[in-house]
């Protein structure tokens, strides 16, 4: 059977934390990184066409058609996934858009190169992908760490993009507080509910998205979970069927801090500003503090969050100042699969609006 991190370890529990409250960074995803590959012999119901991409010696990646008329859009998963996480929302963008979704190098059934993890390379990968499929002024659609992909090609090649969508990815993997020992300290401080990464279940592919649903941070295609586990022959969820630790690294290490002054063409950002208890009204989800002493430490905690967000925020806004933001309250890291119909409508709108 597959296994999770231990849940004892205090690292791995902030950064499931942050994935749910903050979300946006590499290494908020690592318990995401699971998540990926298909397994042989099951038949994926999706309907796209995947084809293969050369981008770079030795180097192709999956690309995925699900089709449709009209903007060019190309979807590009966060840390740990593969472009089927895409699977059930794609397809409700092609009545506007022809709608592509790449995985990048180093999961799925892309190539698992030693090298080209950093920034700038993954970036020019899907450029290459861009080049290929000969799109004219592609809308990027970028979940989590996609958003340095997303900022290096709208920085360096605005007049080739229409524009450009960040799904829960303006967090800077520069600025990041799971880094910060007196914000680990507030994160341990936390009542244990809110500590604790929500429990799987492996019998079988239906109940692992079944445990998701009931977690209420997003439910993953299917296809998406089988890109990264077995299948065992009595239909639980078998091994993992590559470690993907040196390729988060890699990833890690070549990220870049945020820089967003050059791109000249429209953003439209989602995600969840973080929320003060007693100042902002509770969500229905919320963990409600048992006394005075647990309303304290989360409060204190969600304080901690917020400099973080502005400074991010501000960053956005100082390069381009008609971003439009759209705050999501609940939403958690998966704005997409969580908040699916006003993701969609948005996003038609912004591409309703380009020239």
């Amino acid at each position: 059977m597959a296994t999770i991190p231990n849940d004892s370890d205090r690292q791995a529990r902030l950064w499931w934390a942050l994935l749910a409250i903050f979300g946006g960074s590499l290494l908020v995803l690592t318990w995401y990184r699971l998540l990926v590959a298909q397994s042989d012999g099951w038949h994926d119901p999706a309907r796209h066409r995947v084809q293969f991409v050369i981008v770079d010696r030795d180097v192709r990646l999956e690309v995925l058609d699900w089709g449709g008329t009209g903007r060019p859009v190309l979807l590009l998963a966060g840390s740990g996934n593969t472009a089927h996480v895409f699977d059930e929302f794609a397809p409700k963008l092609t009545d506007c858009c022809r709608v592509y979704g790449v995985t990048r190098r180093g999961y799925g059934k892309s190539s698992h190169p030693e090298s080209g993890y950093d920034d700038q390379r993954l970036a020019d990968d899907a450029l290459e992908v861009i080049n290929a499929l000969k799109l004219a002024a592609p809308v990027l659609v970028g979940h989590s760490m996609a958003g340095g992909e997303l900022t290096t090609l709208g920085n360096q090649h605005s007049p080739r993009l229409g524009g450009l969508v960040y799904l829960d990815a303006l967090a800077d993997p520069r600025d990041f507080p799971a880094s910060d020992p007196a914000f680990t300290q507030l994160f341990n401080a936390l009542p244990a509910p809110m500590r604790e990464p929500p429990r799987l279940d492996y019998s079988s592919f239906d109940a692992y998205r079944a445990a998701q649903r009931r977690s209420r941070q997003g439910v993953f295609p299917e296809s998406e979970l089988r890109e990264g586990f077995a299948a065992n022959p009595d239909g639980s969820m078998g091994r993992y069927k590559a470690s993907t630790d040196r390729i988060h690294k890699a990833i890690g290490d070549g990220q870049k801090k945020r820089d967003y002054s050059h791109i000249r063409i429209p953003v439209l950002a989602f995600g969840e500003r973080p929320r003060i208890i007693g100042v902002d009204p509770p969500l229905p989800d919320d963990y409600q503090p048992k006394n005075e002493q647990e309303r304290a430490a989360i409060e204190a905690f969600n304080r901690a969050l917020v400099p973080y967000a502005e400074r991010a925020m501000k960053t956005l806004k100082s390069g381009v100042p008609d971003a439009r933001f759209v705050d999501l309250p609940g939403a958690g890291h998966f704005v997409f699969l969580t908040r699916e119909a006003e993701v969609l409508k948005e996003i038609h709108a912004f591409v309703a609006a380009l020239h």
